[in-house]
């Protein structure tokens, strides 16, 4: 199928299945998929800024979908959500005018494939030593419960000790977040927030890959919380990309349109399934989808760009 906005042949098909794919995923682990989708439509000859700002248009559509199915479960945290999509656009915008330096440069595919591959594998890296450790040290202090519906309830963390550390910081304004059960200083939200919005803007998606670890591990948020708050921080943060991105001519909104169609199944799917996994099993299970990402990226590099 011919899409004449970014002058590209691509198979209607895959588009759904990838669009599916991204949506289970986002439903259940919180994230875009913009380290699937990416890479996904870069592997079958779409520039990297239209890869950006499409994922970004077809994301929007799929996480309201999963955001809306986890407020009825109770996973979101709309105070958080509201705050950080005020860093987060701020970032977005920071990541959508580097790209458009990369363009005017004429090395963005290079640049950003470079960028995505450090980031994917680091992210992972750490996820797995994280979780792993985790489940390893809650085996050793007490045997697993039999209790059927506790196992989604239980999450902890070997990095919370550092967390809490993070949390004791009073830099004002403080804010408390009784949803989650935390209080904070404004700035580390902010922070984090921003961090997300300027992946998100420069890779693509509502980079959830960095946003959803950053708010386990860095403001204490629950896994379960995470990922519904992050789905729903993404509707804002991501119309505000896509709005971005489309000024500068990097959305082909009918690709996006395509994708949507499997994404918007997909992400009830992995919303609903959050409700039978311990938040340390939903983090190990996350950490081979970045992996996967890097290694489309590295097979484009390496082999001129298309499957």
């Amino acid at each position: 199928m011919f899409f004449p906005i970014s002058q590209s042949h691509i198979s209607p098909i895959y588009l759904v299945v990838v669009g599916f794919c991204i949506g289970v995923m986002g439903g259940f682990f919180g994230v875009g998929g913009s380290f699937i989708a990416g890479p996904a439509l870069r592997a079958v000859g779409l520039d990297w800024n239209f890869a950006v700002g499409t994922d970004l248009a077809h994301i929007v559509g799929k996480s309201v979908v999963a955001a809306k199915r986890h407020r009825a479960l109770g996973n979101v945290d709309l105070r958080l959500g509201f705050i950080m999509a005020l860093g987060t656009m701020g970032g977005a915008e920071v990541g959508a005018q580097l790209i458009q330096m990369l363009k005017r440069a004429g090395n963005v595919n290079f640049v950003v494939s470079i960028v995505s591959i450090v980031i994917y594998v680091s992210i992972s890296s750490f996820m797995i030593w994280e979780a792993w450790r985790t489940l390893h040290l809650r085996k050793k202090r007490r045997p697993r419960s039999k209790v059927p519906g506790t196992a989604a309830k239980q999450d902890e963390s070997s990095f919370s000790h550092r967390t809490r550390a993070i949390q004791r910081l009073r830099l004002w304004p403080m804010i408390s977040l009784p949803t989650s059960g935390v209080t904070i200083s404004l700035w580390v939200i902010v922070l984090v927030s921003f961090i997300g919005g300027l992946f998100s803007g420069f890779l693509g998606g509502g980079a959830g890959y960095i946003r959803m670890p950053m708010m386990v591990y860095v403001l204490g948020i629950p896994t379960h919380l995470a990922v519904g708050t992050d789905l729903f921080e993404i509707i804002i943060s991501a119309s505000y990309g896509t709005f971005s991105h489309a000024i500068k001519g990097n959305v082909d909104i009918l690709i996006a349109l395509v994708m949507h169609t499997g994404a918007a199944i997909g992400a009830q799917i992995g919303a609903v399934s959050t409700q039978y996994f311990a938040g340390p099993k939903i983090r190990l299970a996350f950490v081979p989808l970045p992996l996967i990402g890097a290694a489309i990226v590295i097979y484009t590099l390496l082999t001129g760009h298309k499957l």
